[in-house]
C-alpha cells in the first residue's frame, strides 16, 4: 500500500515546486533506500556534506519519501531575505554554534523529533575539507540528540553533488548532466551505548560511530576503500 503523504504546508510547498525541477535539471540523480526511511514517527537523519546542494538533494529525497524534512541549520541563514522567510515557515531548525543558545538548537531538534518529525543533520558542520570528499571529523551534537531521543537513527549519503557545485575550487558545472546518488541505509543501532554516562568520551565515540556507518555506505556508492581516519581541519 502506497504511503500517506506527512502533512505539510504551503512553505514546504512552495519549497518542493522549486527543488524537484532544480535537481533533475542539475544532475542525472538516483535515490536508493526510500523505503529505509520510516513511513511515520521520528527519525534522525544523519548525513555527509560535500555540496551546498546537498540539503536541495537531501530535501526532495525525503520528500519524495512522503515526510517533510526539518533540517538543523546554522542560524545566519535565517537573516537572508526571502531563505529566512522559508526557513520560518517550513519550520527549519537553527543552529547556534560556540553561544549561549547553542541549547537552544539541541532543545528544538528534540522537541521535533517528540512531534514525531524528521530531522536532518550534517555533523561536520560545513562542506567536507578532505580533499578526497570523504567526511570529516564532526561536531559531537549528533551523539548528543541521539542519545537523548530513542528514535531511528539513519545514514544518508550523497555522491556527484561536488562534481556539479565545488565550493572551496569555486566551480559550478551542471553540463554536462552528471551521475549523482542519494543512498539511504538502515538504522543504526545504538544499543550499547544508551543507558551510559553521557560525557565527552561517549559523546564522541557515538560520533564517531554514527560518522565510520556514513563513511563506510559512502566508500559502497563510491565503489572504493575508505580512509582509515576522518579529516581534521587546521586549527
Amino acid at each position: 500500500m502506497a504511503r500517506e503523504r506527512e502533512k505539510s504546508g504551503f512553505w514546504v510547498w512552495l519549497t518542493a515546486v522549486v527543488f524537484y525541477p532544480t535537481t533533475w535539471l542539475l544532475g542525472r540523480w538516483q535515490a536508493v533506500g526510500l523505503d529505509r526511511l520510516p513511513a511515520t514517527g521520528p527519525v534522525l537523519v544523519v548525513a555527509n556534506h560535500i555540496s551546498y546542494l546537498d540539503p536541495v538533494y537531501s530535501a526532495v529525497f525525503v520528500h519524495r519519501a512522503r515526510r517533510v524534512p526539518r533540517f538543523m541549520a546554522k542560524h545566519s541563514l535565517w537573516n537572508v531575505p526571502v531563505l529566512g522567510t522559508v526557513l520560518r515557515g517550513s519550520g527549519q531548525i537553527p543552529v547556534y554554534r560556540e553561544s549561549i543558545d547553542a541549547q537552544r538548537s539541541l532543545r528544538s531538534a528534540t522537541e521535533a523529533l517528540r512531534a514525531g518529525r524528521v530531522v536532518v543533520i550534517y555533523p561536520e558542520g560545513t562542506i567536507t575539507r578532505d580533499p578526497a570528499g570523504w567526511p570529516m571529523h564532526s561536531r559531537t551534537g549528533v551523539a548528543r540528540i541521539a542519545l537523548t531521543n530513542d528514535v531511528p537513527v539513519v545514514p544518508l549519503v550523497h555522491w556527484g553533488t561536488r562534481d556539479v557545485y565545488d565550493h572551496y575550487r569555486k566551480r559550478f558545472r551542471p553540463l554536462p548532466r552528471k551521475r549523482l546518488v542519494l543512498r539511504c541505509g538502515d538504522p543504526i543501532d545504538l544499543s550499547e551505548y544508551r543507558g551510559r554516562e553521557v560525557d565527552a568520551g561517549l559523546l564522541r565515540e557515538v560520533t564517531d560511530h554514527l560518522m565510520t556507518v556514513v563513511r563506510d555506505q559512502l566508500a559502497e556508492v563510491r565503489g572504493e576503500p575508505a580512509p582509515a581516519v576522518f579529516y581534521r581541519r587546521a586549527g
